[in-house]
């Protein structure tokens, strides 16, 4: 089973681009484009300050022990103080605007939820949705904080460092920018992608022992009833072992990326301690040695965690591919109508052939039935027969493959979806109460129904 799900993922990884969810989610947060670039900005100038006032300190330094003065301590203290603000309004600024981003997704979640209308009837697993909603959307913040600022970081940095580098000397700024680039770009990248399957592995772990855990919480009546207690919490412990092994195999990898990332570092230091002493490299002076000494160790540590965004690059953009999942539509999408809603009653089915997936049988094909104003009908058959996409094509939920559905003698294509669904009641076998009162549950299907309205439903 577990290899099933494994190969059935895999396939599903492959037919999902990787950049196409994420411009989806980008696009979505169009609304916050002021308040994200802000953020951006101010990440950035912080940063450069940090730059400047590592050398500066690392010149100070190097200075005192000889007895000169090349850096005021006032120089300092303006640099210091410029960065605790920069970077304290920095993290305002930017967790306002991913919070604020991350609402937005929430919204745009619910409302093509909504939509699709195929939750309601029940074509959509209460546990993938909340894993969606809870899980994937949380995981989305680590595209603007631990992706996009970091990478806007490092491409900030590399010029930054080879210029002031370069006026010291030219051939050590090519080899600690080399390490550099390495370090904030290269590994970042082959992490991402070795990391692309281990994340969406977890991803789909984690999701399916969700779905596991709400099914068995939903289903305790009919568990009980026929004993099936340890069986399934068998079949959930599997799942959250699944889930072990998945993060495991991904916290390996994230170690390894890691500890290369971290190596560039130590070697850039190495060669500028190389260059001081004349080893290797072309001899620097002490004071520029100890300022390009401060400097690279203040680069490498902005971009130290950039191997890890790039190793967990896969969770997120998989994370980013199941919520816009949600906003998909099905491959018979219905049409948008335009058309009020007849006062006629009478339900015909002409020629309907439907199928939810193009690779199996039809559920139905073919299919022709009339149903006429007043007239009661059961549609009995077992599970799969096809009752409930009667249902979903009735509401518009799914469009017919061939043939057309008419209410009144008109085309339910043509209806505008509201009126549509004005004159249709679904009630499922699962009704859900919401923790409101009696009145409030009846008004959501009529809000502007009366108290006569409202009894003669209750009757």
């Amino acid at each position: 089973m577990k290899s099933t799900e494994n190969r059935e993922f895999s396939r599903q990884a492959r037919r999902e681009g990787v950049l196409a969810p994420v411009l989806q989610i980008l696009q979505i947060w169009q609304r916050r484009a002021p308040l994200l670039t802000a953020g951006a900005l101010l990440s950035l100038l912080a940063l450069l300050i940090g730059l400047l006032l590592m050398r500066a300190a690392g010149l100070r330094v190097a200075a005192m022990t000889v007895g000169m003065l090349v850096v005021t301590t006032g120089a300092l203290r303006i640099f210091g103080a410029s960065r605790v603000i920069l970077r304290y309004t920095e993290r305002l600024v930017t967790h306002d605007a991913m919070f604020r981003a991350l609402a937005d997704v929430r919204v745009w979640f619910f409302r093509h939820l909504a939509r699709g209308a195929a939750a309601g009837l029940g074509f959509r697993r209460a546990g993938d949705l909340l894993s969606r909603l809870v899980s994937d959307v949380e995981a989305l913040d680590g595209l603007y904080l631990r992706i996009i600022i970091p990478l806007a970081g490092a491409l900030l940095v590399l010029p930054f460092l080879f210029i002031a580098i370069n006026m010291v000397d030219t051939e050590l700024a090519l080899v600690v920018s080399g390490l550099f680039a390495c370090g904030a770009f290269g590994l970042p990248l082959l992490a991402a992608i070795l990391g692309r399957r281990e994340g969406g592995l977890v991803s789909h772990a984690s999701a399916q022992l969700r779905i596991g855990v709400l099914d068995m919480v939903g289903g305790l009546r009919e568990i009980a009833t026929f004993g099936a207690e340890g069986r399934m919490r068998d079949h959930v412990h599997a799942r959250d072992a699944a889930l072990f092994r998945a993060q495991m195999r991904q916290a390996r990898m994230l170690a390894l990326a890691g500890a290369a990332s971290y190596l560039c570092g130590p070697a850039a230091v190495v060669a500028v301690l190389a260059a001081a002493l004349g080893l290797g490299l072309p001899r620097i002076a002490p004071l520029p040695a100890a300022a390009v000494l401060f400097l690279t160790v203040a680069a490498f540590e902005s971009v130290g965690g950039l191997t890890r965004a790039g190793a967990l690059a896969g969770s997120i953009t998989r994370a980013a591919a199941r919520v816009v999942a949600v906003g998909a539509m099905p491959e018979h999408a219905p049409p948008e109508g335009t058309e009020p809603a007849p006062a006629g009653t009478d339900i015909r089915f002409e020629h309907v052939t439907f199928r939810w997936d193009a690779h199996r049988q039809p559920v139905l094909d073919d299919l022709s039935l009339t149903i006429a104003a007043g007239e009661r009908v059961a549609i009995l058959g077992a599970s799969g027969a096809g009752k409930s996409t009667l249902a979903a094509l009735l509401l518009k939920v799914v469009a017919p493959e061939a043939g057309r559905i008419t209410l009144g003698g008109q085309d339910i294509a043509t209806i505008r979806d509201d009126d549509l669904r004005g004159r249709i009641a679904w009630l499922s076998q699962a009704t859900h109460l919401f923790a409101d009162t009696i009145r409030a549950n009846l008004l959501l299907g009529r809000p502007d129904a009366d108290e006569a309205e409202l009894w003669a439903a209750l009757e």
